[in-house]
Formats: C-alpha cells, structure tokens, sequence
C-alpha cells in the first residue's frame, strides 16, 4: 500500500494531548491520527447508512434504537 504524507496543524493543546497519548500507548502520533481518522470515516459511514435507512425502518415500526435492539435481544 503506498503512503501519502499529509500535514495537520494542531493547536498546541491538542498537539500535548496526542503526545500524552502516544507516549502511554507505545504508538506514535502517526498511528493514533489514522485511527483516529478510521474511526472518524467509520462514523459518518455509518451515519449516512442509517440516514439511507430511515425511511424502511419507520415504516416497519423502527423508531427508536430501543425498537430494534427488542427484536435483536
């Protein structure tokens, strides 16, 4: 897989925080923004599924999280 560097400017105190966490973790603060960043994507992948979903939820009586997670349990 080919690599691309990109650059991120960080306000100092976030700069302090990913290197508090890099340091604690044994990672370094290039493996904790593409996790981040994972994450990130994943969760407007998401988002934007259940957006699409909505409509086909609703309509079978899916209104609430709490509904689905009745007929899963």
């Amino acid at each position: 897989m080919v690599k691309t560097a990109i650059t991120v400017r960080l306000d100092s105190d976030l700069e302090d925080q990913l290197d508090k966490v890099a340091g604690t973790s044994g990672r370094n603060r290039s493996e904790i923004i593409r996790d981040a960043l994972r994450r990130y994507l994943t969760i407007l992948e998401f988002e934007s599924l259940r957006q699409r979903l909505m409509p086909f939820a609703e309509a079978r009586g899916y209104l609430t999280d709490e509904d689905v997670f009745q007929d899963v349990s």
